[in-house]
């Protein structure tokens, strides 16, 4: 297919890269920032540049742009995408972007709109951090706004010959409640626990468990401000969630009760352990 990508960030780059990598698609790509098309350009991570010109010629075109700069970036193209084009992006939130794509699909009724999100990322952000294998086996997320079962499947099955290890089709608002605990959430928690005054003395007293826990708290300030009060309403929710079940383990520390807390640490660990016996199976 010939594909669009706008934005050439860790996302846009990386999916490029992939796409370059199959040999099977013609990559347009577009940044706004010079540098990073230069950049883009020395990875050969596309073949042309996007512009309004050449935009009828795509199949799809992918917006990896922030999700408050989605609707004025998507005007500028959909009057020059030809007729069964697959508009689709891959912002971090889903109902603001689904919102926008519902009132270009009454504009544009002669095109797909399918919302995305690619469940892969990295602590590091920006082009210079993109990889090939940035989605392998990542699970990939559909959330249809206008599309026929074919455009769907077709969809579905192009992610699927990236290396995608599953396609997962929701609507806006379970994909919002669903990020603000696998993500976001985990986000916040890791970003606040860094802030201790005992991580600065860590070396030679950390090891797994340490690192784990705070590898997402090196983040894209910005993107990630921007995303988690995009999903305020979702976020607080599981973040107050989190807060009263702390304040369990806490009471228990104060009151130095120990059956108390071992049965919430077995609770915890029982819930692990269900919960991946699960997904095992799902998998």
């Amino acid at each position: 297919m010939n594909i669009g990508i706008i934005g050439l960030g860790l996302m846009g780059a990386s999916f490029a890269r992939v796409l370059k990598k199959t040999g099977d698609h013609t990559v347009y790509g577009i940044d706004t920032n010079p540098a990073v098309m230069a950049r883009a350009e020395l990875m050969k991570a596309y073949d042309h540049t996007l512009d309004e010109a050449n935009a009828g010629e795509l199949d799809m075109l992918v917006f990896a742009v922030y999700p408050e700069i989605f609707e004025e970036t998507v005007e500028k193209y959909l009057p020059h995408l030809k007729n069964g084009a697959i508009v689709t992006d891959f912002c971090g939130t889903k109902r603001k972007v689904v919102s926008s794509m519902k009132k270009f699909a009454s504009e544009y009724p002669e095109l797909v709109f399918i919302g995305g999100h690619p469940m892969a990322g990295r602590e590091f952000s920006g082009i210079d951090h993109s990889t090939i294998g940035l989605f392998e086996r990542a699970s990939m997320i559909l959330v249809p706004v206008r599309a026929d079962i074919y455009a769907l499947d077709k969809t579905k099955k192009f992610f699927l010959s990236l290396g995608f290890s599953n396609v997962e089709i929701t609507t806006a608002e379970n994909h919002d409640e669903m990020i603000a605990f696998t993500s976001q959430l985990c986000h916040i928690v890791s970003n606040a626990y860094i802030k201790n005054k005992q991580a600065e003395k860590h070396a030679g007293y950390s090891a797994g468990s340490y690192r784990d826990l705070t590898r997402v708290a090196r983040l894209n300030p910005q993107m990630w401000s921007e995303l988690m009060t995009e999903n305020g309403d979702k976020l607080k929710n599981e973040l107050d969630e989190l807060i009263a079940n702390l304040q369990k383990y806490s009471a228990a520390l104060e009151k130095g009760d120990k059956e108390g807390l071992k049965t919430l640490l077995a609770e915890g660990n029982d819930r692990k352990i269900a919960i991946d016996v699960r997904s095992a199976k799902k998998d």
